[in-house]
């Protein structure tokens, strides 16, 4: 084997061999999803005491509409006791309620006071009851005027206390005019997934490299190292070994996600209709097997394709900048100085992916997809709304020739730096050491 190939399997199989690397491996599905959900289910909990919302209706229209729950106990205020109220507030009461006129005339007659940021779910739970009684008083003006038939209005009336609702179900054309069921909400959720994992293996792996080659550099192993490999050899086998060791990891992951997918499949086939196909979850019904016609129907092939490709072009350009910078220095502080640069970049990549979900095919979401340093991380964002394929080849195109310069440049200060000692160098500096020889 060659000297790369021996550098390449020392820095892969040192890694994979760790007993940390197969456990995060394990586990990191499990505490990802433990670390989305607990925090949703803790936010559902309360501190178990009793909540005064008082109560001023001046109107004495809606305060006989507010319904107290185990949480909130609404409690209606006559005008004898309006005076006191409000000094009451903060000790037994949480919050003061005030309708000052008709809300059917004046939306806005209606205040909410406390003495802390009151909780989204009673404001809800107001909005929600107080608008119902508004829309009544709507309806009852309609059918007062003559306008409308009072058997039109009572047919309405009863459509909206049953909550029916219209279930829009959305379908995508693709290119060779087939019509396959979509979903904005799935799309969406893919899109963070992958940006989140792409973004989060980015910065590990890459601070991976840089590590590695600060250690060996403040060890002073590479100088006997580098007696025997070349420097260019060294850098490149530590980047594609380390790289390696990330897609081994998401190859690992993706074959326990299908392995969950095919035996939810399975329990799906084995039990009735009635076990699978709808389970309810809060106040709703959720349909699985309409989930899962909608998760099969995700062309999983190219999006996989699409995130190897963009993962190894991103993982590539920025473990090539840490390597470089962490060459050139001898500690981990002086490494501050050019990484916050890098990180910030990467962090702004992050939050332009983030912000994309909403517009995917916006100025912002199309710019940085294309950009080098913001392009893996934004593309993923996209790719599962459905993006021509003239842009994702172009933003390919433009991040692998940006790599390219970048390991070039790269190796080019690596070879000097790798044996450089003391003075920390500048950014000058660094660029005259591109030009020798």
């Amino acid at each position: 084997m060659n000297k790369l190939g021996l550098v390449i399997q020392r820095e892969y199989i040192t890694r994979v061999r760790k007993k940390s690397f197969i456990i995060l491996t394990l586990l990191m599905p499990v505490l990802m999803v433990a670390l989305s959900l607990v925090p949703l289910w803790l936010s559902t909990l309360n501190d178990g005491s009793v909540k005064n919302v008082a109560v001023i209706d001046n109107t004495g229209i809606y305060a006989p509409l507010l319904k107290s729950t185990d949480t909130y106990q609404f409690q209606v205020v006559g005008k004898s006791e309006q005076q006191d109220t409000e000094s009451r507030l903060g000790k037994d009461l949480f919050a003061i309620l005030q309708i000052t006129e008709d809300l059917h005339k004046d939306p806005r007659a209606v205040s909410l006071t406390s003495q802390k940021q009151a909780p989204q779910e009673l404001q809800s739970m107001i909005v929600s009851a107080l608008s119902e009684k508004v829309t009544q008083q709507k309806l009852d003006d309609l059918s007062s005027s003559g306008n409308v038939d009072r058997e039109a209005i009572t047919q309405v009336r009863s459509i909206v206390e049953e909550g029916s609702r219209v279930s829009l179900r959305t379908f995508r054309l693709d290119s060779g005019g087939g019509v396959s069921e979509s979903s904005t909400e799935l799309a969406t959720i893919i899109g963070m997934l992958f940006t989140i994992l792409i973004y989060m293996f980015i910065l590990m792996y890459g601070n991976m490299v840089m590590q590695a080659v600060l250690e060996e550099k403040k060890s002073r192993i590479v100088e006997v190292m580098v007696s025997s490999v070349k420097p260019v050899n060294l850098l490149v086998g530590k980047i594609i070994g380390i790289g390696l060791v990330g897609i081994t990891q998401l190859a690992i992951w993706g074959v326990l996600m299908g392995l969950f997918f095919s035996g939810l499949s399975f329990f799906m086939a084995t039990h009735g209709q009635m076990d699978a196909t709808a389970m309810t979850i809060g106040m709703g019904n959720f349909d699985m097997e309409g989930m899962m016609n909608t998760v099969m129907s995700i062309n999983w092939l190219e999006i996989g394709f699409y995130f190897i490709l963009f993962f190894i072009g991103g993982y590539i350009l920025y473990a090539s900048i840490f390597a470089m910078f962490a060459s050139a220095v001898d500690s981990d502080e002086d490494t501050g100085q050019f990484m916050t640069p890098v990180t910030l970049v990467i962090v702004f990549a992050f939050m332009a992916g983030i912000y994309s979900v909403n517009n995917p095919d916006g100025p912002l979401a199309f710019w940085t997809s294309l950009i080098p340093f913001s392009s893996p991380i934004v593309m993923m964002v996209r790719i599962p709304f459905g993006i021509p394929l003239w842009e994702k080849l172009l933003s390919i195109v433009l991040l692998y020739g940006t790599f390219i310069l970048i390991s070039i440049l790269a190796a080019k200060i690596y070879r000097v730096g790798i044996l450089m000692y003391g003075k920390k160098p500048s950014i000058k500096e660094m660029i005259k050491w591109v030009k020798y020889k």
